[in-house]
């Protein structure tokens, strides 16, 4: 089917307001610290890359574009040489690139310096690993930024793209952005380098900022069932909240991704698993038991399961080690928000009243932070299970060091006796500190009586989950700081 240019031109004015001297409609004030990179690299990039924004769906790829094409148009840069394009609008996807751009510089001709093209969905371009690479070695006027929602814009022509686009993994908004978002007055915390920096807090640090962080504790727990998501940030009702996160993020994913990028046709086989997997969120994945309950094979269970990491709704941990040790060992799995279990499970805010789902969504808003704020350093998360099965949540490793943390979200204050997993690691290892995250405010700073077994003394911080989610979600921390 022809589509013809005059039609073409006319879906894209509407996308691009700026060519007709206009101010680009309902684009919120706030940014996600991600924009900074972003914005980095369209401006002034430290290599010839095009960028990928890769994340879930309604995580604000496209806004944090449309806000990179409005600072662009602010410092000067002539709105003929800005593009925006959206591949899952079915005129454009059918047209196909070339033409989009043939029309694009009809109904724009090219001023002088630079041309900065913003492309959304770019899974939906034909061959699109070949064009970026084309586009990256032999258009240098042009910086190219472009999404995807699905990992395989990753995966597929990975070798010809290596070295051709930086990737800026999205996750959903972090506690710290959510506080942003909804514009709330609150007292100010004091600012984190690192984590590293509470081990020289004086005791009176910690009993100010426990008495600082106090109204901080009601808006985390509604953080933890509205979700991260900017839509769902934003809506007065929870129950809303939860409905436009069930029925708008997660149908959509499953009943039209999954179909139009992957091909699957077994649909609500796909969705009982994610429903299983949201009953076991945080949890090590038995796929002996999935099949069973599912009754699915294990190859087609275990494809679901790419599929569900691939278009970013869970995470896999591998356990802590190399080699042959682990390659038969379970995944620990994350879902990719706190919230999608609950408004999968239409619990609502009786979360809040049962104290061991209330553990799970904290364990899991934890895991995301620090993902968040560290992937881009090459981390390596796992989990570690040592003797009578001790285990520890989560272990970062970040070049020489092992960091681990432990969550033990609960009302009575966390003591030696209750972390005899963290402890053997941290001897077993010889590491000098870990992290035990705590619910209550006054659960906060050094956990006395730590038995000294190594050579090396260790240390066992323990921090108030609201704050950890704040200062790791804080753009003001500095992201060559490292983990500990």
């Amino acid at each position: 089917m022809q589509i013809s240019k005059e039609e073409l031109i006319a879906v894209l004015a509407q996308f691009n307001p700026w060519w007709r001297g206009e101010a680009i409609a309902d684009l919120p004030g706030w940014r996600r610290a991600a924009f900074r990179e972003l914005h980095s690299w369209m401006t002034a990039p430290p290599a010839p890359r095009a960028v990928l924004l890769s994340g879930a769906r309604q995580i604000g790829k496209t806004t944090l574009m449309l806000q990179a094409a409005d600072a662009l148009l602010k410092a000067g840069v002539p709105p003929a040489n800005i593009l925006y394009a959206t591949f899952d609008h079915p005129i454009l996807k059918m047209a196909g690139i070339d033409a989009v751009l043939a029309a694009w510089r009809e109904r724009e001709p090219q001023a002088p310096g630079q041309e900065f093209l913003f492309l959304d969905e770019a899974q939906f371009i034909r061959d699109w690993g070949t064009w970026v690479k084309h586009q990256t070695d032999f258009q240098k006027n042009r910086r190219i930024a472009f999404t995807g929602s699905a990992m395989p814009l990753l995966e597929e022509g990975q070798e010809s793209g290596v070295g051709r686009w930086h990737t800026i993994r999205l996750t959903t908004l972090s506690f710290y952005e959510y506080l942003q978002i909804k514009q709330l007055t609150l007292p100010a915390l004091p600012r984190m380098k690192s984590l590293r920096d509470l081990f020289d807090w004086s005791q009176a640090e910690f009993y100010r900022t426990a008495e600082i962080a106090s109204p901080y504790i009601g808006h985390f727990h509604e953080y933890l069932i509205r979700g991260g998501f900017p839509q769902t940030a934003q809506v007065e009702s929870i129950t809303q909240a939860q409905r436009l996160l069930r029925e708008d993020i997660i149908d959509k994913v499953l009943k039209r991704d999954m179909t139009a990028l992957f091909g699957v046709r077994r649909v609500l086989e796909l969705e009982h698993t994610f429903l299983y997997l949201c009953m076991h969120d945080g949890g090590l994945l038995d796929m002996t038991d999935l099949c069973a309950n599912l009754e699915v094979k294990r190859p087609t269970a275990q494809h679901f399961i790419e599929l569900l990491e691939a278009t970013h709704l869970i995470y896999r941990l591998p356990p802590y080690g190399y080699g042959k040790d682990i390659l038969r060992a379970r995944f620990k799995i994350y879902l990719a928000d706190a919230a999608i279990a609950p408004a999968v499970m239409l619990k609502g805010k009786s979360l809040l009243e049962d104290p061991a789902a209330l553990g799970v969504a904290t364990e899991t808003a934890v895991f995301k932070h620090l993902f968040a704020r560290y992937y881009a350093q090459n981390v390596r998360f796992s989990y570690w299970r040592g003797k009578k099965d001790r285990e520890v949540d989560l272990v970062a490793e970040v070049g020489s060091q092992t960091i681990p943390f432990e969550v033990k979200y609960r009302t009575q204050h966390t003591g030696a006796r209750e972390l005899k997993g963290l402890i053997e690691l941290l001897e077993q290892k010889r590491l000098s500190r870990g992290y035990v995250i705590t619910k209550e405010l006054n659960d906060f700073g050094l956990l006395p009586g730590v038995p000294q077994q190594s050579d090396v003394p260790a240390q066992i911080m323990r921090i108030p989950a609201a704050l950890l989610c704040y200062w790791m979600g804080a753009s003001e921390i500095d992201m060559a700081e490292d983990m500990g």
